[in-house]
C-alpha cells in the first residue's frame, strides 16, 4: 500500500446540496422490492445456476412475497431465454408477479431479449447502457451525445415493438450504468430524453433505475445524488425512481436506506447481498432493519432458516455464521455479561408490549429461530450463560450463590478441555457435582414422625456400603435429619434451605419437586451447596441435604464422565 494514497486515488466530488431535505426523514414504509438473484446474483456464481435451480430458487422469491423479479439476461445466455420461455410458457408466473429481464442498448440484442418475453402477461424490459467519462471515453469512444443517443434509439425500438403486442402489460426501466460515476447534469440529460422518448405520463410510469453499479463513496454522498435527481428530473410523477447499490465500500444497505430517504421508491438487490465483487444490497437485511423500527417489510422471512439453507443449495455460496439477522451465530451469547442482560431482557420481556431485550434488536422466533442455541457456553462465558441453559433446557432455578459455586465448576471443566460446552454436557456436569450418588452417604429411606417439639424423623443411610438407620428431632424434615447425622458421627451446620417445583422442562419430564441445601463443617472451615430432584418435597429434600454433606467433607475431582460429555 502506499503512504501517501492522494498521489494515486482522488476523493469522489460532494453534490452541491446546501438544502437537503433527506436528513430529516425517517422510513416509515416498505420500497417495491425487486429481487435481481437469478440474473445479477447468477452472474456473479462461480457456477451459474441451471434452469432446475433457478425455478426452485423463482418459487421461493415468489413465496417471501416479491413482486418484481429479474429472471434473467436472456441475449446472453441459452439457458437465460429458455428459462425465461420456461417460465411464461409453463404457466409458473403467478398472477401477481412482474417478470423482468436485462438487455443492453444493441438492436440484436433488445429483439431476442422481447422474444423471450412473448406470451407473458406483465414484463419489464430492462435497458442499460454506460453513461460514465471513463466509460464513454475508453471503452466505447462516444461523445455525451453519442451516448444519449444510444439510449434513445433503443428506447424507440422498444416501444415500437411492444406497441404492437398490447396483450402484454409493458414496463420500460432505464438504468444509466455507473450512474454513480457519472456527472450528474449528464444522469439528469440522458433520463430526461430517455423518459421523453418513452413517452412516460403517470398513466404509464416508467422505471428510472439509478446503480451505484461501483460504490464510489459514502452513502450520504450517494443519498444527496439520488435526492439531486428527484427534484430535477422531468416528468417526475410519471416515473418510479428506483436504486441499485452494490457493496464495494461495505455500504451498500445504509446507501439504500438513505436513498429511500432521499426520494426513491423501488430498490433492487439479492437475498444475503449476492453479486458481482462485494455484491449488491442485502435486502434481507434492508427489509429486517424495517421491521426491526416497527415498519412491515412486505417480505416474509418468518422462517429465515429454510430460506437461507434453500438459498445456500441454490447458489452454492455459504452464508457467514456472523451474517446479520439470519447467520446461525447472530442470535448467539458466548460472553458472560451479554448473557446475564439477555437471560434479565427475556425475564422481563414477558412483562412488556413493546420488544426490549438487550442485545437482540428483533425476537429470534419471529424469524422462526428457536430461543435453543441463544446462549452457548465457552470460556467467556458466565453465570448468566449457565442459569439460562439449565432454566430453559431443564427447568432447574439455582439459587445465586449456588450458581456462583456451581460456576467456578463449569470454568475449571472448560479451562481443561478448551472447547464450548453444550447443554446437555452442562446438565451432565450438574449431575454428577450435585445430584449423582457417588458419596459417601446416600440417601435410602426416611420416615417421619410428630414429636413433642416438632418433627422426628427415622433417616435410612448407606454409608461405606451398609445400611444405617438414625433417628433425629428438630423444628422440620431438614432440622431433624441433620440432627440424626450428628448420631452417626457427621457433624454439619445448615445454612440455607431452598424447595421448589422443577420448572416444566422441554422434554416434557414428569413433574419433580428441587431442593438446595446449603451446609458448612462444624469448624466453619468449608461450606458447599447439595441439590436433590424426587417427585415428593420431602425425598428430594434429604437427597439435596445428603449431596451437601458428600460435598462438603471434601473437594472431588471432576468425574471422568462429565468430561467426556463436553467434548
Amino acid at each position: 500500500m502506499l503512504n501517501d494514497p492522494s498521489r494515486k486515488y482522488a476523493p469522489f466530488p460532494p453534490v452541491d446540496l446546501p438544502d437537503r431535505q433527506w436528513p430529516g426523514r425517517r422510513l416509515s414504509a416498505p420500497p417495491i422490492w425487486m429481487s435481481t438473484d437469478l440474473r445479477d446474483g447468477n452472474q456473479a456464481l462461480f457456477e451459474p445456476m441451471d434452469r432446475r435451480r433457478k425455478m426452485t430458487l423463482f418459487r421461493l422469491l415468489c413465496d417471501i412475497g416479491f413482486k418484481e423479479i429479474e429472471v434473467g439476461f436472456p441475449s446472453a445466455s441459452q439457458t437465460d431465454y429458455d428459462f425465461v420461455r420456461e417460465l411464461v410458457e409453463g404457466g409458473h408466473v403467478p398472477d401477481d408477479v412482474t417478470l423482468e429481464v436485462l438487455t443492453p442498448a444493441r438492436e440484436p440484442l433488445i429483439v431476442r431479449t422481447l422474444e423471450s418475453l412473448q406470451g407473458a402477461r406483465r414484463a419489464i424490459v430492462h435497458l442499460y447502457n454506460a453513461t460514465a467519462r471513463p466509460f464513454r471515453d475508453i471503452v466505447f469512444g462516444l461523445s455525451r451525445e453519442g451516448v444519449t443517443d444510444l439510449a434513445v434509439q433503443a428506447v424507440r425500438l422498444i416501444r415500437d415493438w411492444t406497441d404492437d403486442r398490447p396483450e402484454t402489460q409493458w414496463t420500460l426501466q432505464y438504468s444509466p450504468e455507473a450512474f454513480s460515476a457519472t456527472e450528474l447534469d449528464f444522469s439528469l440529460a440522458i433520463c430526461d430524453a430517455v423518459s421523453a422518448a418513452w413517452g412516460a405520463t403517470p398513466g404509464r410510469r416508467m422505471i428510472l433505475n439509478l446503480p451505484a453499479t461501483v460504490e464510489m463513496a459514502t452513502p450520504n454522498v450517494f443519498a444527496d445524488q439520488i435526492e439531486w435527481m428527484h427534484r430535477h428530473l422531468e416528468r417526475r410523477e410519471s416515473l418510479i425512481l428506483s436504486v441499485h447499490p452494490h457493496n464495494d465500500r461495505g455500504s451498500a444497505v445504509a446507501a439504500a436506506e438513505l436513498a429511500l430517504m432521499a426520494g426513491a421508491e423501488r430498490v433492487e438487490g439479492c437475498l444475503f447481498g449476492n453479486g458481482e465483487r462485494t455484491g449488491n444490497v442485502d435486502l434481507v437485511t434492508l427489509a429486517l432493519n424495517l421491521y426491526s423500527q416497527g415498519v412491515a417489510p412486505g417480505l416474509d422471512f418468518s422462517d429465515i432458516g429454510r430460506i437461507a439453507r434453500a438459498v445456500e443449495a441454490c447458489t452454492g455460496l455459504p452464508i457467514h455464521p456472523r451474517h446479520p439477522y439470519v447467520g446461525d451465530l447472530v442470535f448467539t451469547a458466548f460472553s458472560g455479561s451479554h448473557q446475564d442482560a439477555i437471560k434479565k431482557g427475556l425475564a422481563r420481556q414477558a412483562h412488556e408490549r413493546l420488544w426490549n431485550v438487550p442485545y437482540l434488536p428483533v425476537d429470534p422466533a419471529d424469524l422462526g429461530r428457536s430461543y435453543d442455541a441463544l446462549i452457548r457456553l465457552n470460556s467467556q462465558s458466565g453465570k448468566g450463560g449457565i442459569a439460562y441453559l439449565l432454566e430453559n433446557r431443564y427447568g432447574l432455578v439455582l439459587p445465586r450463590r449456588l450458581l456462583i459455586e456451581f460456576s467456578r465448576e463449569v470454568q475449571r471443566h472448560m479451562d481443561r478441555l478448551g472447547t464450548e460446552i453444550s447443554a446437555p454436557a452442562l446438565w451432565t456436569l450438574f449431575h454428577e457435582a450435585y445430584l449423582g450418588e457417588r458419596g459417601a452417604v446416600r440417601y435410602a429411606a426416611h420416615d417421619l414422625f410428630e414429636t413433642a417439639n416438632g418433627q422426628g424423623i427415622r433417616l435410612g443411610v448407606e454409608r461405606d456400603g451398609q445400611m444405617h438407620w438414625a433417628v433425629g428431632e428438630g423444628n422440620g424434615p431438614i432440622d431433624a435429619a441433620v440432627g440424626a447425622l450428628r448420631t452417626l458421627g457427621i457433624e454439619i451446620r445448615l445454612l440455607s434451605f431452598e424447595e421448589r417445583a422443577l420448572r416444566a422442562d422441554r422434554r416434557g419430564s414428569a413433574a419433580q419437586a428441587s431442593a438446595f441445601v446449603e451446609v458448612e463443617r462444624e469448624d466453619a472451615t468449608l461450606a458447599c451447596f447439595g441439590a436433590g430432584l424426587d417427585p415428593n418435597i420431602v425425598t428430594a429434600s434429604l437427597k439435596a441435604l445428603l449431596s451437601a454433606v458428600n460435598r462438603v467433607g471434601g473437594e472431588r475431582a471432576a468425574p471422568a464422565h462429565a468430561q467426556a460429555a463436553g467434548a
